[in-house]
């Protein structure tokens, strides 16, 4: 299994089967809060639903499209981050990621999204790394702001979740700012 060390009790994994349960038990426990910013955790209510994704991100991520890892902090899976897209062509990809409320404010999404921006600039060779957030999600976007990405603009009406339309704040960070 491929698992990348961000730093001593913080791992990222690539997804597996054996994720499936323990993505389920941090929505059963936290579906309202997730339910706020993601549009999936309404219909997560078996360890199905979480394999169909599984499935997925693993032949994405053979395609070369994405790469979907769950969040380990000290053997616990905690989260989920990922490239959600990788774009070849324009040299980009996007990052998204979500943390259980348990685990919030202790620099783990931070420190994750930091190893996955040197992926994309050493190992990916992309020239920009790019996040949107919920407007709303505060926490989500200090995260970008923290970690020197810059606003480059708002989408209104990006996304509708569970019957409330978003608006989205979409962060920047190209490989002549990274330090």
């Amino acid at each position: 299994m491929f698992t990348l060390d961000v730093e001593k009790n913080l791992k990222l994994a690539l997804v597996h089967n054996s994720f499936a349960s323990l993505y389920l038990d941090i929505v059963a426990r936290e579906r309202d809060y997730l339910g706020e910013w993601l549009a999936w955790p309404p219909y997560a209510h078996d360890d199905g639903f979480f394999l169909n994704f599984i499935s997925r991100s693993l032949h994405d991520y053979a395609d070369g499209k994405s790469l979907v890892c769950a969040i380990f902090y000290n053997e616990t899976l905690v989260g989920n981050i990922s490239f959600n897209s990788i774009d070849h062509d324009l040299k980009k990809v996007d990052i998204g990621y979500w943390i259980s409320t348990d685990y919030q404010g202790k620099g783990i999404v931070s420190k994750c999204v930091t190893k996955l921006i040197t992926m994309a600039f050493t190992d990916f060779d992309m020239e920009k790394v790019q996040i949107s957030a919920a407007v709303d999600n505060q926490p989500s976007r200090r995260v970008c702001e923290r970690l020197g990405f810059k606003l480059e603009g708002i989408i209104t009406r990006a996304e509708k979740i569970n019957e409330h339309v978003l608006d989205h704040a979409i962060y920047g960070l190209s490989r002549a700012e990274w330090h």
